[in-house]
């Protein structure tokens, strides 16, 4: 999982993102809500740890602004308020899960990994779709225009995270992610690929989808949508 952890007391934050990293999972932070949104708006993840109590913005806030933004991203929502008024209102900001503090590192995880797999069978199910292409993430099966085509793992993820961020630009550092986490090559190996996948995808019709933001990133979007 690449998790998000918001969260101002920096000791708190670290010892959770150290056992998460042990755990093997990627861990990013942020000490305040407006900069926890703004990381959570630009980049992929898979789940946010999110402390109730923030500056600039708080933790109710800033699930409400990640809701009311069309944003899935699973919350997990951390505080030391635990009376049910408290649990009501966080889930109503739309927080997927609640943990009062203190609380164990493996009652953490446990809770992070079952939002996890919940989200991921859920999205497992839904056909992605741009235009008249396609792709299944239960079955791998991408089509446009009613035929197959044929992709392989690097680019069916891609394509997957493209589709799930249809026309808003993804940065090359999240491309990057997504092929190889926090240790991209040295190479410019994600031209490559992109170069393939556009081939594979917009090769012989006069609608291309996969397109270049000079200096920003990639955008997969129908042209008539923007």
């Amino acid at each position: 999982m690449r998790v998000l952890i918001v969260e101002d007391n920096s000791d708190l934050a670290a010892n959770i993102g150290d056992y998460l990293e042990m755990a093997g999972h990627t861990v990013d932070f942020a000490e305040d809500g407006r900069h926890g949104l703004a990381l959570a708006e630009r980049d992929s993840f898979d789940i946010m740890v999110l402390d109730l109590a923030l500056p600039r913005i708080d933790g109710i806030d800033l699930c409400s602004r990640l809701r009311a933004g069309g944003h899935a991203l699973p919350v997990l929502m951390l505080t030391a308020r635990d009376t049910l008024d408290d649990k009501l209102v966080g889930f109503g900001a739309g927080a997927d899960d609640y943990l009062v503090k203190p609380f164990s590192q493996e009652e953490l995880l446990a809770r992070l990994t079952a939002l996890h797999r919940r989200a991921v069978g859920a999205r497992d199910h839904d056909v992605l779709r741009v235009r008249d292409l396609e792709y299944d993430p239960a079955t791998l099966r991408t089509r446009r225009g009613g035929s197959d085509l044929k992709l392989n793992p690097a680019q069916r993820r891609l394509l997957e995270a493209l589709l799930r961020h249809s026309e808003r630009v993804m940065s090359r550092g999240e491309l990057e992610r997504v092929l190889w986490g926090d240790d991209p090559p040295d190479s410019d190996a994600l031209r490559a690929h992109i170069h393939l996948l556009r081939n594979a995808i917009d090769r012989g019709h006069e609608i291309k989808l996969l397109q270049t933001v000079q200096g920003v990133g990639y955008r997969l979007a129908d042209p008539d949508d923007l």
